[in-house]
C-alpha cells in the first residue's frame, strides 16, 4: 500500500510518518510512506505511480491542498484521501473532491486510530497481512493467500494458496490474536485456524476447501462452524 503525506510543515510530516509506521495498521498492510513538501511534486509522482491513500493538508504556503486534491481527482478518482488542517472550513470543498475524512490538528492518537480502522473497513482484503516475528526475520502472509494454518511441534504451518508452506515458532494462542477483528478466519479445531474465502462446502465434520483439502472440525464446534459459514457465505453474497 502506497501512501503519500503532503505538508509544507517537515516536522508535520515527520509526526505522522512516525505515527503511521508504529500503528496496528502498518502490521496489516505493506505500506510504503511518501512525504511531500508541496502539492506539486506529489501531483507529478502520483501520475506516475498511484497512491492508495493521501494525507493532504489543506494550508500549505503558496498552495491550497483542496486545489492539489481536485487536480488528483482529475486521474485518479479512488485513492482514499484525508485532509489534515486546522480548520474543518473547507468541509463541502472536500465533499466535492470526495474526501474520506478531516483529520483537525491538533489530532490525538486515538481520533488517528479511529481513522486507520475505518480506512481498514474500505481496503480490499487482497491488501491486508499479517506479519509475524521469526529469528531468520519478519515473515509477512497476505491473508488472502492463507488456506489455513496448524500448530504442532511448536511451530505454526501456515498452508498458502500457491502451495507453499510457512513455518513459524509461535503458540497458537499467540498466533490467533493476529486474527482477532479478522471475521473471515475460524478456529475450527484444537491447533487450526481455516481461511472462510477458500471453504467450498461443508461436509458433515469437515471443511472441504477449494483445492480439495479437507479439514476436520471438532465436534464442540461443529454448530458454532456451520452457523458461522452460513452468515460468510450470506452476507458475502455468493456460494463459490
Amino acid at each position: 500500500m502506497r501512501i503519500a503525506i503532503v505538508d509544507d510543515c517537515e516536522s508535520e510530516r515527520k509526526e505522522l510518518y512516525k505515527k503511521l509506521s508504529e500503528s496496528s495498521f502498518s502490521v496489516s498492510y505493506d505500506i510504503e510512506i511518501c512525504g511531500y513538501s508541496n502539492g506539486t511534486d506529489f501531483l507529478n509522482e502520483a501520475k506516475n505511480d498511484k497512491f492508495d491513500l493521501v494525507f493532504m493538508d489543506i494550508y500549505m504556503d503558496e498552495e491550497n491542498g483542496v486545489d492539489t486534491a481536485k487536480k488528483l481527482r482529475e486521474f485518479d478518482k479512488n485513492c482514499l484521501l484525508v485532509f489534515t488542517t486546522t480548520s474543518a472550513d473547507h468541509a463541502l470543498d472536500g465533499f466535492r473532491v470526495r474526501a474520506l475524512h478531516y483529520l483537525v490538528k491538533p489530532y490525538t492518537d486515538e481520533e488517528l486510530k479511529m481513522l486507520l480502522d475505518e480506512i481498514s473497513q474500505k481496503i480490499s482484503v487482497d491488501d491486508k497481512y499479517i506479519e509475524i516475528p521469526s529469528p531468520s526475520g519478519t515473515v509477512r502472509v497476505k491473508l488472502c493467500k492463507i488456506l489455513y494454518a496448524e500448530h504442532f511441534k511448536h511451530c505454526i504451518h501456515i498452508h498458502c494458496t500457491d502451495e507453499s508452506e510457512k513455518s513459524v515458532r509461535s503458540t497458537f494462542a499467540e498466533f490467533v490474536k493476529l486474527f482477532d477483528d479478522r471475521d473471515n478466519f475460524f478456529v475450527c479445531n484444537r491447533g487450526i485456524i481455516v481461511n472462510l474465502e477458500h471453504i467450498k462446502d461443508m461436509d458433515g465434520n469437515e471443511f472441504v476447501l477449494d483445492n480439495g483439502e479437507k479439514i476436520s472440525i471438532s465436534r464442540s464446534l461443529v454448530k458454532s462452524a456451520k452457523n458461522t459459514f452460513g452468515e460468510y457465505i450470506f452476507g458475502r453474497g455468493d456460494l463459490h
